[in-house]
This record gives C-alpha cells, structure tokens and sequence, in this order.
C-alpha cells in the first residue's frame, strides 16, 4: 500500500474507514470530518461545555454504554420531538454546560471508534471551527485529515462533497506544509465552491427534503466557534 500512503507529505487525506486502516498507524494526528453532522453537533455540544461520547452503533447497547458513563443517550431518530438530543444540530444548541452525551453515529463516530486504536491525537471537525482547528493542530508533524462521507443503500462510501470542502477548507489553514495532491485537491474544492453552492449538494438537499434545513444553515456556517474539538480518553471536549 506504500503508492497510497501519502507518507512523503505531512498533510494527507483519505476516505472513510480504509483511511483509518490503511494511513492512519504512519499519523501523529487525526482529523474526522463529518459535516452533516456528527462533526457539527460535536462542535456546538462542546463549544457549550458539554462532553460528547462517540459510539458507533444504534441500538440498545448505546443506552448501556451512556449509563456506564453516567451520561444521557441522543435519540436515534433524528425527528424526535420529545426531551433530549439527537444528532439534529439544533437540537443541541441549549445544552446546559456540563452535559455528558454519548452520540451513536455510524460514521463520525464509527470513525472515531476505530481510530482510537492507534496513539495519534484525534480531532473532530466541521466548517463551525475550521480555524480553531487548524491551530490544534499545528504542533503535530504529520496530520490525516479524513473526510468520513456517507453511505449508498448497499453501504458503500458515497464520498460527500460537504466533507471534502471542510478537509479543504482546514487544509487551506494550515501553514508551511508539505500537501499531497490528495489534500491539495480538497484544499482547491474549498477555494473554488461557495457555501450557497455548497447549499445545494446532496446531503444538503436530502435534509431539507426531510424537513432539517435548519441543520442545514448550521452546518454551513463557517468559522463562528473558537474551539476545536479534541477526543480525551472516550470523549471529546472543546480545546484551543
């Protein structure tokens, strides 16, 4: 695998779980990039003290884990309209500082979950804190920023434009880098697409038709948190 391995650069990017598989093991830190929304609904529930808890399936054993943490589960279904969180964005905008949630997401979270299995540093990010982020992770020498996409039917990648801006956008941040061509295609994506465009890609458009499109306008907000969003044993939490 030494022709993908990007390991002549400092910066690279990959998809999805083959980039965790494959690069991750040669990185010193790791950026999970899951726009709509795990990465975003991360960005706000920090950003407002809380603590978010990645876990990769949505099912009953979700709940053992939130209690094993003495944490609150986010609901699976995402038009849930009762008490409590789900991975709406807006669902999390009040969240009361110190609030320990665990959030299962099959991709951002999946993610993370397999990542932890190697020693680099792990990031979440979205275009809420692209800055924020870039400046975490200054200090790491060889940094993967992995764009986590989303799934067709038969579960296979859909690589998600959303995802491939904000890697770019992130890439764009990072000063005095050596790139891959990988990472300096998303870092061209993000320099050449406007978010109103952006507004209109298939994830964006798939929300809105299930009635989000105000996940939607929260997600494409760039730069409005100051934190980045760092995984700390099990959880990730706001850092500078």
């Amino acid at each position: 695998m030494t022709d993908f391995s990007q390991a002549d650069f400092d910066v690279r990017l990959e998809w999805g779980a083959q980039a965790v598989e494959h690069l991750a093991a040669d990185a010193d830190c790791i950026v999970i990039i899951d726009v709509m929304s795990f990465s975003t609904c991360v960005s706000i529930a920090t950003a407002r003290g809380g603590t978010v808890f990645p876990y990769p399936w949505k099912d009953a054993s979700a709940q053992q884990y939130a209690a094993e943490r003495n944490a609150q589960c986010a609901q699976f279904d995402r038009r849930f309209q009762g008490p409590g969180f789900t991975l709406s964005p807006c669902s999390l905008q009040e969240m009361v500082s110190g609030t320990r949630l665990v959030l299962p997401s099959p991709n951002g979270s999946a993610l993370t979950f397999q990542a932890k299995t190697h020693n680099a540093a792990i990031f979440t990010a979205c275009l809420r804190n692209l800055t924020a982020t870039a400046r975490a992770c200054e200090k790491y020498p060889r940094i993967l920023v992995i764009p986590a996409g989303e799934k067709w039917p038969d579960n296979s990648l859909r690589p998600a434009l959303e995802d491939l801006v904000a890697a770019g956008g992130l890439i764009s941040r990072l000063r005095n880098r050596q790139l891959s061509a990988e990472a300096r295609a998303a870092q061209t994506v993000y320099q050449n697409l406007t978010l109103a465009e952006l507004a209109d890609c298939g994830s964006a458009r798939e929300l809105t038709r299930r009635g989000f499109a105000a996940d939607v306008a929260l997600c494409l907000q760039e730069d409005v948190s100051d934190f980045a969003c760092q995984l700390q044993d099990d959880f990730f939490t706001s850092a500078r």
